[in-house]
């Protein structure tokens, strides 16, 4: 079996977000940046078969040379190799088709993308890819086996989960649930060593439009200071929840 999996570069949830060029622009000065969550549960299921099954793994990212680190940070946790289309990933839909191609070129059967990064939280590039190409397509996947052809899956749904069955090929939108926390794969020194020698090839974009374009990005508000009420002032108190915070 061929996997795919398709790994977003994201800055750290830990770093200071700012923008540039009249908030119209993401400032990576300074930005740590990471395997994107989603992604990484998909990963590490994708290891999973092929340590169970014999699956191939193989990463791919759209995105300039500043995201091959993150890319062998996914060789190092074990995929086998990586490929990087050497453009910038504009919008969804371009993405969508860039990643498409290489689908289609690679004969892959199991497609595992996180179902939203978390930079944009766009949540549509599964989804694009699965339509272009005509294949199955399944999103929120928390669980996925495969025997043969035959998938066995299940998925969040609103207040519950829903198990169902397709086949190959197929391409699934992941998220936590996948694997469980504790299963993620930290690097060791021998597999960040052996990253170094794993195959990391280079693609040039095939021509796509951009559908979407950002015009302008806004921070939440910040947090107001905190206001202490002594025991005398609970009308206050009450007026100030019902008026200003609006929660009662």
């Amino acid at each position: 079996m061929k996997i795919l999996v398709c790994i977003s570069h994201v800055p750290d949830t830990t770093s200071k977000i700012n923008f540039t060029n009249g908030d119209a622009e993401f400032d990576t000065n300074g930005v740590q940046f990471v395997i994107n969550p989603n992604d990484e549960f998909g990963l590490t299921r994708a290891i999973w078969f092929q340590e169970q099954q014999g699956a191939n793994v193989t990463v791919v990212n759209v995105g300039g040379a500043d995201t091959e680190p993150t890319l062998r940070k996914a060789l190092a946790i074990g995929a086998n190799e990586a490929i990087r289309v050497n453009a910038n990933p504009t919008d969804g839909f371009y993405v969508a088709t860039q990643l498409a191609e290489v689908i289609k070129n690679g004969g892959y059967d199991l497609v595992i993308a996180g179902k939203e990064s978390l930079d944009y939280n766009g949540g549509m590039v599964p989804g694009m890819i699965a339509g272009l190409l005509g294949y199955n397509f399944l999103n929120s996947c928390i669980g996925i086996t495969v025997d043969g052809n035959t998938v066995k899956a299940s998925r969040e749904i609103d207040g519950g989960k829903e198990t169902v069955s397709t086949s190959l090929p197929l391409i699934i939108g992941g998220q936590k649930g996948l694997v469980e926390e504790k299963d993620l794969r930290i690097p060791n020194m021998r597999g960040i060593m052996t990253a170094r020698t794993k195959a990391l090839t280079i693609l040039e974009p095939v021509a796509a439009p951009s559908e979407t374009k950002a015009v302008k990005f806004e921070k939440p508000a910040p947090k107001s200071a905190v206001k202490m009420y002594t025991v005398d002032q609970l009308d206050e108190l009450v007026n100030a929840l019902h008026n200003e915070a609006k929660v009662i």
